[in-house]
């Protein structure tokens, strides 16, 4: 399963990675049912007004419809826009879950002035921050939510399925395993608890 997330209240509408079309389902072999816009639209999210977007990861199923968000400021870590353009993407086996009209279309932003960039932890609204998460990916971040219930991560990729956190057990697609065992600590932490912490794919 693939996720996008929407944290909202009265006053701000922030959406958490822009998944994929259907011309990237078609060309990796995925079934796409709707594309996120559409989905955005059921539960009353206008595209047109969404003025901030985090961006987990540019791998092509979280970074897939930027462009469907003209009016919006896109949040990423450092390492990510490093990762993903820098020479690990001369190697096939590096650069498979990225594509490069997606990286590609954040560049442009960032030259039209549209990207902001964290290195490590960052706040993105009152009661919502992003924080590092790498292992899967080199610039992952996960987003930590206040609620009036407390605190919720989204994990996004950090941890694709509970199976994950469960037994420790990295995705197949990793870059540091290392790293990715400490991230599943952290962000444990950061959600005060597995219940609060919610995985990418699960």
């Amino acid at each position: 399963d693939y996720f996008v997330w929407v944290i909202r209240n009265a006053h701000r509408t922030i959406l958490v990675d822009t998944g994929f079309d259907h011309a990237e389902a078609k060309s990796r072999g995925r079934v796409l049912n709707l594309e996120p816009h559409e989905i955005l639209k059921r539960v009353g999210v206008d595209v047109d007004k969404v003025d901030t977007v985090v961006v987990s990861h540019l791998h092509y199923d979280h970074a897939g419809t930027l462009d469907k968000f003209s009016n919006a400021r896109f949040h990423i870590q450092e390492a990510e826009m490093a990762y993903a353009t820098g020479p690990c993407m001369c190697e096939d086996a590096m650069r498979k879950p990225f594509t490069a009209d997606h990286v590609c279309s954040l560049v442009k932003k960032v030259y039209s002035g549209r990207v902001q960039f964290h290195d490590g932890d960052g706040e993105i609204a009152p009661g919502v921050t992003v924080h590092k998460s790498a292992g899967h990916s080199k610039g992952l971040q996960a987003v930590r939510v206040e609620t009036v219930n407390g605190p919720v991560v989204l994990a996004s990729d950090a941890a694709h399925l509970y199976e994950n956190l469960d037994r420790r057990k990295p995705f197949s697609i990793t870059v540091d395993v290392e790293e990715t065992l400490r991230t599943y600590t952290r962000l444990e932490k950061l959600a005060g608890g597995r219940s609060r912490l919610v995985p990418g794919h699960d």
